[in-house]
């Protein structure tokens, strides 16, 4: 397995050069001028903005800037952003709220989700069936905006079951309505993949075989079926915990949660590229360690499956 695990993260290292020069040539191919977004419509002048511009390598080739970048995050180092604030340190104090939430969510689609799945999967064609189907086309019709919103004025507001904003509760109970309200569309496909994966096994034949022997339902499902329709869903579940940790900026900006979305959404406006970079590089080194954790429960569901 340690064979595996090498392999797959030198595999993994194309995969993060290629993701993060993409992402750094799309960041600083915004129009405008950093530079001049520090002064707003105040003039700068020429030699400022010249020794900023020399300081920051804007006028070097963007392959000059990336490797300046690369050889900065090899020593640990995010860079800074055009104040001269350290990037790691603007992020350190957001990196704890958009975990809670991420996790918040992902907790909430992995119990509900499967819940519902497992629900509809047994009573496939029946009344639980079709309110699961319908529920979660529902959801993922729904823009995670109006949703968010519609959560926070009924639940918030109107009838004060959750907090409505800020992290002042702490957690869990300022993250519960964010989470369900970010984690409502995965929900929706864990539900489904589990109930379509789930529905499917019970027709295989080792399913047939181990009732032929006598096994009870639940023996059946729980230790036989349900644990071959997991795999799926785990892949899903995997991928989509990095999701949410880089899809939380409109949940945060509804909630006013003071996260990595928030801080990524108003360096995008103050066009604070360096900011924006750091948070993306950090959020795709996440992505890829979930990826090979996702990879090696695959042997724990399934022991037919090696690693060679």
């Amino acid at each position: 397995m340690w064979r595996y695990v090498l392999r797959r993260l030198l595999q993994a290292i194309p995969v993060f050069i290629g993701t993060t020069l993409l992402i750094y040539a799309m960041v600083f191919a915004l129009p405008g001028d950093p530079i001049q977004a520090l002064a707003g419509d105040k003039p700068i002048p020429e030699t400022v903005r010249q020794t900023l511009r020399e300081r920051y390598n804007l006028d070097d080739p963007l392959l000059v800037q990336y490797g300046k970048y690369m050889l900065g995050l090899l020593q640990g180092d995010l860079g800074e952003n055009y104040t001269g604030q350290k990037v790691s340190e603007m992020l350190s104090g957001r990196w704890g709220v958009t975990i809670q939430l991420a996790l918040t969510a992902w907790i909430f689609e992995l119990v509900v989700g499967i819940g519902l799945g497992v629900w509809a999967g047994l009573r496939r064609g029946k009344l639980a069936d079709t309110l699961v189907l319908g529920g979660t086309t529902l959801m993922i019709a729904v823009p995670v905006f109006v949703l968010g919103y519609t959560a926070q004025i009924l639940l918030g507001v109107h009838w004060s079951i959750f907090p409505t904003a800020g992290t002042d509760d702490g957690w869990p109970l300022s993250y519960l309505l964010p989470g369900m309200v970010l984690g409502s569309l995965g929900l929706s496909y864990v539900a489904r993949l589990t109930r379509t994966s789930l529905a499917e096994n019970l027709r295989a034949d080792y399913v047939r075989t181990a009732r032929a022997k006598g096994l009870t339902r639940a023996r059946v499902v729980g230790r036989h079926t349900l644990r071959n329709s997991l795999i799926p869903v785990v892949t899903y579940l995997g991928v989509d915990f990095g999701t949410l940790m880089g899809g939380a900026i409109v949940t945060e900006g509804i909630f006013n949660l003071p996260g990595i979305g928030q801080q990524v959404f108003q360096s995008i406006q103050l066009k604070e590229g360096p900011v924006v970079v750091g948070a993306v590089t950090v959020l795709v080194l996440i992505f890829l360690l979930v990826n090979l954790v996702v990879d090696l429960l695959y042997g724990v569901l399934d022991p037919r499956i090696r690693y060679e």
